[in-house]
């Protein structure tokens, strides 16, 4: 175990030189304090908020697929036909079948109209009439019953056709031209880039002892570096947890416009932890110089670059604890290499 001496510090690079000329283009930073109640990292994983798996309806071969994955569709747009010729033959023969209720209807309402007048004159008797009135009744709705026949068959016929559900990008594309489609087979999936979310798992007994409206730092590694670390614009906290794994989902929220991020891409989340008071210092980890046994950070001081040996605790996100060595009121050069050179 390595031994740590409180109060030792090694000066390197102790005297202020003509170099010393260019530190204020050292890059820097100053220590961070913050209250020691400790980080919870967390892995997670990327999703979007909308996010639409398209299945089909009705039965039927696949006859036109315009997409394949990563393509941009927008809101209406045809994705995808399946066969209906089946289908609006339905349509043509429940119209037909609409017309020949109607005819049977004139017959009847005319058959009726002319025992009404036989009735009045005393040619029938009440029961013929009766039995007249009777069948232009079921003649009617026998009318309404093929008119709504009718409409079924034309709403079953847009189930043929496809659509984007919204503006978004193609996921995955699940099936062929030419394949059989199955009702609730699935056949694409749509995303919206425009809103993604974070989706972290956290131990029930963490949750907590979350720190309420902290910062929750999320770590996107497959992104550019400038693009690499977010604040989550929300924090949601699923009321409900895994029997299985006795752990929660926590929802968080990403900024838009983040260019290259996609469903299923891998993050880490740096989540706050209730303490007892004690304050915690932090260094950015690229200050962190490590020489054999030798763990040391350069202070920028009284026009000075001093190497000041320092104990570390646990990494948090991309910055580093710092147990002994530091105050929390000076700044470190981020450079470590820069630093050496100004003696």
């Amino acid at each position: 175990m390595r031994t740590f001496r409180m109060f030792s510090v090694l000066l390197l690079s102790v005297t202020a030189m003509p170099g010393w000329a260019d530190a204020p283009s050292l890059a820097s930073a100053s220590v961070r304090v913050e209250a020691g109640g400790g980080v919870h990292v967390a892995e997670a994983v990327v999703e979007a908020v909308r996010q639409s798996v398209i299945s089909a309806q009705v039965s039927g071969r696949i006859t036109a697929l315009s997409v394949k994955a990563g393509d941009i569709v927008r809101k209406g747009q045809v994705l995808v036909r399946i066969d209906a010729q089946a289908a609006t033959q339905q349509v043509t023969a429940s119209q037909a079948q609409v017309e020949e209720a109607k005819a049977q209807l004139d017959v009847a309402r005319k058959t009726l109209e002319r025992q009404r007048q036989l009735f009045r004159q005393h040619y029938i008797s009440q029961a013929a009439f009766d039995q007249a009135e009777a069948q232009f009744k079921v003649t009617e709705a026998g009318v309404r019953g093929s008119i709504a026949q009718a409409g079924a068959a034309t709403t079953q016929t847009g189930f043929y056709s496809l659509a984007a559900p919204f503006d978004g990008v193609v996921a995955e594309v699940s099936s062929e031209q030419g394949d059989m489609a199955m009702p609730g087979k699935p056949l694409l999936t749509v995303f919206d880039p425009a809103a993604m979310r974070v989706v972290a798992t956290l131990p029930q007994s963490r949750v907590a002892g979350l720190v309420d409206k902290a910062e929750v730092r999320i770590e996107l590694s497959a992104l550019p570096e400038a693009q690499r670390q977010q604040i989550a614009r929300s924090v949601t906290v699923l009321p409900m947890a895994d029997a299985a794994t006795h752990t929660v989902q926590v929802r968080l929220g990403l900024p838009s416009g983040l260019a290259g991020l996609v469903p299923g891409m891998f993050a880490r989340a740096s989540f706050s932890l209730q303490g007892d008071g004690r304050r915690r210092l932090l260094v950015p980890a690229q200050a962190v110089v490590r020489r054999s046994e030798l763990e040391a950070v350069y202070v920028l001081k009284d026009s000075r670059a001093q190497l000041r040996q320092v104990r570390l605790g646990k990494p948090v996100g991309n910055d580093i604890e710092i147990l002994a060595g530091l105050e929390g009121n000076e700044r470190v050069a981020l450079d470590p290499v820069a630093a050496s050179r100004l003696r």
